[in-house]
């Protein structure tokens, strides 16, 4: 029992990890973008957007990790498999999505480097 008492600890670590991530990026592009916008730059909502997704997809990655750890190295049940399978699908389908409007493209999709 004291294993799964670890995993679960440890799974609950990066859960919170994944969590902080996400809500110091946000204090970060919010700051960053306030003092863009009293500068009077342009853009700025745009890249504050790309702060925050990166920031979103990097908290998710962790929460996905977070979910793998606690589900698949404590006691692996075809019911907590299948939970995990679920929201390892919606998570990555966040994660395209974030991708797609942060880049602009599929993350497959090769980059222009005439653009960039």
């Amino acid at each position: 029992m004291v294993y799964n008492d670890v995993i679960e600890k440890i799974g609950m670590a990066i859960d919170a990890a994944g969590v902080a991530v996400i809500v110091v990026g946000a204090v970060i592009a919010f700051v960053v973008c306030t003092v863009r916008l009293s500068r009077r730059e342009r853009e700025v909502y745009r890249r504050f957007r790309q702060q925050l997704g990166q920031t979103i997809l990097l908290g998710l990655e962790l929460l996905v990790a977070g979910d793998i750890v606690r589900t698949v190295a404590a006691s692996p049940t075809l019911t907590s498999v299948a939970i995990l399978a679920a929201i390892v699908a919606i998570r990555t389908f966040l994660s395209f999505s974030l991708e797609v409007e942060i880049s602009g493209r599929w993350p497959w999709q090769r980059r222009d480097i005439a653009a960039s």
